[in-house]
């Protein structure tokens, strides 16, 4: 298995930033209106690199309408194969092989003891991101840096599409090490490419139950901010 660089942001800061990533990247029902100020409260925690394009999201969310929000979301998010948050979807598409792929997502969670409802898709960023914050930033560092160039490839397609939810995906990439020789080179080749397609007439190797559309809706868990960080923000 390839061996990843560390985290440059200590535990604590890394969890709070995923965390409020999370929660961002879901839909803007009224949950996430009313967690909005303590997001805002946690970046003052967070560096610049983090903590501006969390702001700069909040910024458009405060002064936006729901209605409007929950427009944009669904045309950017269920309408656009390209801005797609399911990460295994860039490297594999609706092959065989992504059905493996999320199986080594579920496989991480449930040694975590984490076990997700039959709603919820293990690659969904907002998931993942929940899981590192909450459960296993080991795991959820592994499985993001695996599929970094999926990452950098929807961070890209949001800001070419102007949209705010780009801000965030942003901040989630400024979490990460700067991009390597060989990460780019991926990057490039998603980008030209595309996620593969599969051969007519070849059987998944995994379950059907792992080969799921890939704009599913999900209901995601709401990031728990900890009495301790709470505390620490007053």
């Amino acid at each position: 298995m390839t061996t990843h660089p560390r985290p440059r942001l200590d535990e604590r800061r890394l969890r709070l930033a995923w965390q409020s990533a999370s929660l961002l990247l879901g839909y803007p029902d009224d949950d996430l209106l009313r967690l909005a100020g303590l997001v805002r409260q946690a970046t003052d925690q967070l560096p610049p690199s983090v903590a501006d394009p969390l702001r700069a999201f909040l910024g458009h969310l405060e002064h936006t309408s729901q209605t409007e929000l929950a427009q944009a979301f669904v045309s950017t998010f269920d309408h656009q194969r390209r801005c797609c948050l399911y990460l295994t979807y860039f490297q594999h598409g609706d092959t065989r092989n992504r059905g493996v792929a999320l199986l080594r997502f579920k496989t991480a969670y449930r040694a975590a003891g984490m076990e997700l409802t039959d709603a919820e898709l293990p690659d969904h960023l907002s998931v993942l991101l929940e899981f590192g914050a909450t459960a296993d930033t080991g795991a959820a560092w592994d499985l993001l840096m695996d599929h970094r160039a999926g990452l950098e490839l929807l961070r890209l397609a949001l800001t070419d599409l102007g949209s705010p939810w780009s801000s965030v995906v942003e901040a989630v990439c400024a979490t990460l090490p700067p991009l390597r020789g060989d990460d780019r080179k991926a990057v490039m080749k998603l980008a030209a490419e595309g996620p593969p397609a599969e051969e007519v007439g070849l059987a998944p190797f995994a379950p059907p139950e792992y080969m799921p559309e890939p704009h599913r809706a999900v209901a995601l868990p709401l990031p728990t901010f900890s009495p301790s960080m709470r505390g620490a923000r007053r």
